[in-house]
């Protein structure tokens, strides 16, 4: 079985010392796998916004990170892999809760990847958003 190239705490440090706005958020890494990251941002009253949803900015900061994650775990840290593009699309108003992100590779090439991160919040199965979102990778040597 292949082994993922970063740890759950591996990822966490690399938010915490070289990406301080997704360490200020407080994100935990719950689970890595080889193209797989899952993770979670832990409710604060702060990331709510008028009419009581969590705000979109921390549902695209979380998704960003996690994907940022599914590369590494397939790459190893690649600290000037970046996005290119991120879409998303919001399915339904989460209430206030943990926010919890599963994302997982669909394509890695030599100079992108492509993947997806699904959006759940608390303990509820249905989908709050669908982000796509592709990575600009560095060349190899």
């Amino acid at each position: 079985m292949e082994h993922a190239q970063i740890t759950a705490e591996e990822l966490m440090r690399l938010a915490r010392d070289e990406v301080p706005v997704a360490g200020n958020l407080g994100i935990l890494v719950e689970e890595v796998e080889p193209g797989y990251v899952a993770a979670r941002v832990p409710y604060r009253e702060e990331f709510v916004r008028p009419g009581g949803t969590i705000a979109g900015p921390i549902m695209m900061a979380l998704a960003d990170f996690v994907m940022w994650g599914v590369v590494m775990s397939l790459r190893g840290p690649l600290h000037q892999a970046v996005t290119t593009s991120l879409n998303i699309n919001f399915l339904r108003r989460p209430v206030p809760g943990d926010l919890i992100a599963q994302g997982s590779i669909l394509k890695m090439g030599r100079r992108l990847a492509v993947g997806e991160v699904s959006l759940y919040c608390g303990d509820d199965e249905d989908l709050v958003a669908h982000v796509t979102c592709t990575y600009a990778l560095p060349p190899t040597p």
